[in-house]
């Protein structure tokens, strides 16, 4: 099981950066940032940019892979999205997981000044997809539903780096056909529905959510075991960090249901409060899933 830690860039870099570097020594297999612009959870918080906090935790470790969960589709757009993760994974050395999600209307409200639907969200994120996938083909120019670019005159990465490993983000058929036909890897967190379930039920909805995505695969003639799983956890009513034996738990049932990834949030925030978590828990539950 590869054991992810999602890094709040809500500190000054001076404190962050330890973050990073105490994440990687504990043997955390990658550490993510947060993409958003806004969000109620983190009210009155600083938020730093997530490929300037990522291309600095590049410089500040060697090991540890580092990733966005997810890189937002509601204010991002093609050409800028695949030249920043191409930057980023060419200062870690290959290191850089490009996680991709369609973002949070509040997002993409603070951008533009307008919150868009759920259906006009997703048909963004879907064009952005298509859109990534021209970039890094080398197309010079690009027409989607959405997005467009042209005269793209440059390459999309430096000379013999492949493109970063691509993550998607998703909850319902749309995504999960997003996932089978584009990405190298899966990441749910439940949904927006499943954050407030009992533990039992959120389970269940992940395991339809995962024999979705292997009956979306083989639509595509692809074998499902190919697609990395990663599942965040801690939002919802399943909190790993909150003992040993819970992370372990957390494991097992992941496992279970065909995950190849579990990721926490790193400790943020003060006791009781959504992010707060005891450091002791974290290097004994890692040390323990390392022996």
């Amino acid at each position: 099981m590869r054991l992810g830690a999602l890094v709040l860039q809500t500190r000054p870099w001076d404190v962050l950066v330890d973050d990073f570097r105490r994440a990687e020594q504990l043997g955390y297999d990658i550490a993510y940032v947060a993409d958003h612009l806004t969000h109620t959870a983190m009210s009155g918080e600083w938020l730093g940019d997530a490929w300037t906090t990522l291309a600095a935790a590049a410089v500040a470790t060697s090991k540890i892979e580092l990733g966005t969960l997810v890189a937002s589709a509601a204010f991002r757009s093609p050409v800028t999205l695949a030249r920043s993760a191409a930057t980023v994974n060419d200062v870690a050395g290959g290191r850089l997981v490009l996680g991709l999600g369609a973002g949070s209307p509040a997002c993409a409200a603070a951008d533009r000044g307008i919150e868009p639907s759920q259906a006009a969200m997703s048909s963004r994120y879907a064009d952005m997809v298509t859109g990534l996938a021209a970039v890094w083909a080398g197309e010079s120019e690009w027409r989607g539903d959405g997005h467009a670019f042209a005269g793209v005159h440059t390459l999309s990465r430096p000379s013999g780096q492949a493109p970063p490993f691509l993550l998607l983000a998703a909850h319902g058929p749309r995504g999960f056909a997003l996932v089978a036909r584009h990405a190298d890897g899966w990441s749910t967190y439940g949904g927006h529905g499943a954050v407030g379930i009992e533990p039992e039920a959120f389970w269940d909805v992940l395991a339809a959510q995962s024999a979705a995505v292997d009956a979306a695969c083989r639509e595509q003639d692809r074998d499902p075991a190919g697609v990395r799983r990663s599942l965040l956890l801690g939002y919802g009513t399943v909190r790993p960090t909150e003992s040993p034996t819970a992370y372990r738990a957390a494991v097992e049932r992941a496992e279970e249901l065909g995950f190849d990834e579990i990721v926490v949030y790193w400790p943020e925030g003060e006791p009781g409060g959504r992010f707060w978590s005891d450091m002791h828990v974290h290097e004994a539950a890692v040390a323990a899933l390392r022996r």
